[in-house]
């Protein structure tokens, strides 16, 4: 430990020092296609440096993000990336590595905080001026394993809760984040530009987070992998509150093994037990999971998986690929079972309820922490900024934050109430109890519908979504790509127990290793669908 703290006391000596700049680009990877693994493998064999990785994603930010296709994923660069990138290139030049993500950019979304010279504004104008010159906790844990905070990427305004009719994607700071399969459709939200900056190379790996759904939707919609953790497992310290039972950050990348290097480094319990999960702090948790070196030809054998069938009948292309999905986990040894509801009616209501009331507390409390520089400091403030702004309700209205702000913060027997019936209903009652009667180690669902069309008239249009049952409990989540539809990707969610990150990675490992790769986004203007 004193070793890794004396390593980033060196790297941050260095952090002001000027650097000259590199008179090309490395061509050694493609950042469309490069992981985590590529790039770890490159920096160590010397095939490219720590700069000319940074270089690279900072040139493709330019040409794509305003640019080109103009994918509006990113909000703001870091000033000090390339600095940084030198700093690390000297400790690996003297055979010394802060850690497993030494030299790694990453892009974080705008509602978490940096000690960097980029805002946290959670897409909102309210907070352009959000200079917190602090690391949110996760943040700090990826610094210290050498990771390159890169930029902040644009997210749904408010991750996604602040009008009924909102827009996936769309934030007042940002506008409107484009899919990078087809730039006429949406990317989902709202981690809509972490999703977007991993599927079109802007960077190998990023940050989300989620709510309900928020990590899950867009990753499906843009062909990535992401993890949900189970609520606690990662520290929401620094991060712009929705509700603190629910909310919870994971990684978004390429591929399952990327999502997991990260969720290593960024999980550290929350002692605070924000869940009020049992058996808490978890003891000897990991998610990595012991695979053999050689993989058995029905690797799944004895595993029982509950397929959430209230998530079918709504798509059928979707619905097709599902039951390919579910004929090739029979045929690696899974046995299926069918599983047609888990949440009790009642249970989405008593959440947002839960909701609208953390919501009033937990951001109440994070404005009223910000200096003078923010231009709010308080729910009303925000509310009565946004009225008078020129631009914040220019396509949807603001009205979970008027409800949040009629919210009585003392009606602790209400809140109890709703925030009792949530849980005991979606876990004893919900996923536990079908897990324990059914003997299932996890649930499988279509993940989500193919993006729809950016539609700033009448908002969002889901068809399905299968993220509530383990956002609600506070459980954990996978979404890994399932196939394509009219050149579009969808994904398969794993979701199971609380801690059980590890038995979601097993299998989603060995599916992603059998199963077909999807295309990678070919940035269309054209939408193939109108095509027939």
């Amino acid at each position: 430990m004193r070793k890794a703290l004396l390593l980033l006391s060196l790297l941050f000596s260095l952090y002001a020092c000027d650097a000259q700049e590199s008179d090309s680009i490395s061509t050694a990877f493609d950042p469309m296609e490069a992981t985590v693994v590529d790039l770890q493998r490159g920096l160590d064999s010397a095939d490219f440096t720590v700069r000319e990785v940074v270089e690279t994603y900072l040139q493709r930010i330019e040409a794509l993000n305003k640019k080109g296709p103009q994918l509006n994923a990113v909000l703001s660069v870091n000033p000090a990336a390339l600095r940084i990138a030198d700093s690390l290139d000297l400790l690996l030049s003297r055979g010394q590595k802060l850690g497993p993500l030494h030299g790694i950019p990453i892009i974080l979304k705008d509602n978490i905080e940096t000690l960097d010279s980029m805002p946290t504004t959670a897409g909102s104008r309210a907070l352009a001026q959000n200079f917190v010159k602090r690391d949110a906790p996760l943040v700090a844990r990826l610094r210290a394993a050498g990771a390159i905070i890169l930029a902040k990427a644009n997210l749904s305004e408010w991750a996604n809760f602040r009008g009924e009719n909102s827009i996936s994607g769309w934030s007042g700071l940002g506008g409107f984040t484009r899919n990078p399969y087809v730039l006429s459709r949406n990317p989902c939200g709202s981690s809509s530009g972490s999703a977007v900056v991993v599927a079109a190379g802007l960077a190998p790996v990023a940050i989300g987070t989620e709510t309900n759904g928020s990590i899950i939707c867009p990753s499906q919609t843009n062909g990535i992998v992401g993890i949900k953790p189970t609520v606690g497992m990662v520290p929401g310290e620094g991060i712009i509150p929705i509700a603190w039972s629910q909310d919870v950050a994971g990684p978004m990348a390429k591929t399952v093994e990327d999502a997991l290097i990260v969720l290593e480094v960024i999980a550290d319990p929350d002692p605070h037990n924000p869940a009020r999960l049992k058996n808490w702090p978890p003891q000897n948790w990991q998610a990595r999971p012991s695979l053999p070196a050689i993989i058995p030809e029905k690797p799944l054998l004895g595993k029982r998986i509950g397929v959430f069938t209230n998530a079918q009948g709504k798509d059928a292309q979707v619905d097709t690929l599902f039951k390919k999905a579910q004929s090739e986990l029979e045929a690696l040894g899974a046995s299926l079972v069918e599983v047609p509801e888990i949440l009790a009616t009642g249970t989405n209501y008593a959440s947002y309820r839960v909701m609208l009331y953390e919501y009033q507390v937990g951001l109440n409390r994070y404005l009223n922490s910000l200096d003078s520089q923010a231009y709010v400091h308080s729910i009303p403030e925000l509310i009565e900024f946004n009225k008078s702004d020129s631009l914040e309700l220019r396509w949807f209205g603001q009205e979970y934050l008027e409800l949040a702000a009629g919210i009585d913060s003392t009606d602790l027997k209400s809140y109890r109430y709703n925030l009792q019936m949530m849980q005991v209903n979606s876990r004893e009652k919900g996923i536990d109890l079908i897990m324990d009667s059914l003997k299932l180690d996890l649930f499988i669902a279509p993940s989500g519908s193919p993006a729809w069309m950016i539609d700033p008239i009448n908002g969002d249009h889901y068809i399905l979504s299968s993220a509530s049952p383990a956002a609600i409990s506070g459980y954990p989540n996978l979404s890994l790509p399932m196939g394509m539809v009219e050149g579009l990707p969808v994904g398969i969610s794993l979701f199971g127990r609380a801690l059980e990150e590890q038995k979601l990675i097993e299998v989603a490992l060995i599916y992603e290793k059998f199963s077909a790769r999807i295309s990678p986004p070919q940035f269309l203007n054209e939408d193939p669908a109108l095509k027939n």
